[in-house]
């Protein structure tokens, strides 16, 4: 494999010019350089980009970490990561938490103590220290989905009003016991959720059903066992309100097995809508967040960031999307 100094033999040159023109980082003459580029031509010269960027102090990657990744909005949003990443010269490690803390925080120490200028991350909410920690180390880090440390740049979308506006669309469609399958109060999605739904509740003078589970929330066993307690809780439900697809697919095969029909006798809708919705046998009233935006636009400030002078680094910024309202079959 031909070298630096392979290079530079072959043009007749220092390896010092030979750096400078391939960094373009000071003057060299233009015959001076293109001999140069022939020199790399020939040998099939490939500059080793590793060493390159710990010389400059960039790895020119980016740490992802989400729950996971299947069947998830999460995959729109690393997708919208991925690429933006790409456009800039950035490469991306993704991890999948499975939002277990514990392989959270391996997988920050890891990301930390290798080759990432910066992370981004839907946090588990139970490793803050770790993430102040890497933060302070002089590492850009942006939370999505998720925002749980004010002083740290986030993307979210305003759950509160999800719950909120989805009560309202099932009310006027004349549902009046209307159900919650939620997650964890601890996370801000469900909490927002929780608190738009209790909200509108309140103003519509009716009573709350909700249900949690045992199993993974990111699983359709979660919506299926969650479905069963709200009717089990409930007889008279007729509506159901699933914080995420996945959930809402288990919410359904639920109510085909107990012989209720949708949307006859059970409206269903999910708070966060994904292209699945929309190609079920039954398609999904969803509330859909635009998921790929909001990774492009997460890459961009972490990039941001990492580019900005060590005495220039941008103010923490958060940004809030709204959710579209999509009406389908279950709705």
């Amino acid at each position: 494999m031909a070298t630096l100094k392979d290079v530079a033999k072959l043009a007749d040159v220092d390896v010092s010019t030979v750096s400078r023109a391939l960094n373009n980082t000071s003057y060299v003459h233009p015959e001076t350089k293109a001999r140069i580029l022939a020199a790399v031509k020939e040998l099939s010269y490939t500059p080793n980009v590793l060493a390159q960027g710990l010389r400059q102090g960039k790895r020119h990657t980016i740490g992802v970490l989400v729950p996971r990744l299947h069947m998830t909005v999460f995959a729109a949003t690393t997708q919208g990561i991925e690429e933006e990443a790409r456009k800039r010269g950035y490469a991306t490690m993704i991890c999948n938490t499975e939002d277990d803390a514990k392989i959270e925080r391996e997988s920050l120490n890891r990301l930390r103590n290798g080759f990432v200028d910066g992370i981004i991350i839907t946090g588990t909410g139970r490793n803050s220290r770790i993430i102040r920690d890497i933060r302070t180390s002089g590492l850009a880090v942006t939370q999505i989905m998720r925002k749980q440390i004010e002083n740290i740049s986030s993307v979210t979308v305003d759950y509160e009003a999800c719950g909120y506006e989805a009560v309202k669309y099932l009310a006027g469609k004349g549902c009046r016991e209307i159900g919650l399958i939620n997650g964890s109060m601890k996370l801000s999605p469900y909490k927002g959720r929780y608190d738009g739904y209790q909200r509108a509740l309140k103003e519509l003078g009716f009573s709350e059903t909700c249900a949690v589970s045992e199993s993974s929330v990111h699983s359709l066993e979660y919506g299926y066992q969650c479905a069963m307690e709200l009717l089990a809780q409930n007889p008279e439900l007729d509506a159901i309100m699933a914080a995420t697809d996945i959930q809402g697919i288990g919410a359904m095969r639920a109510l085909k097995e107990s012989a209720v029909k949708v949307p006859d006798e059970i409206r269903v809708i999910s708070l966060t809508g994904d292209i699945i919705s929309g190609m079920l046998e039954t398609s999904m009233t969803s509330l859909e967040m635009p998921a790929h935006e909001m990774g492009v636009k997460a890459a961009a400030m972490t990039i941001e960031e990492i580019e900005a002078p060590a005495d220039h680094k941008p103010t923490p910024q958060h940004l809030v999307f709204s959710s579209e309202l999509v009406e389908r079959e279950s709705g």
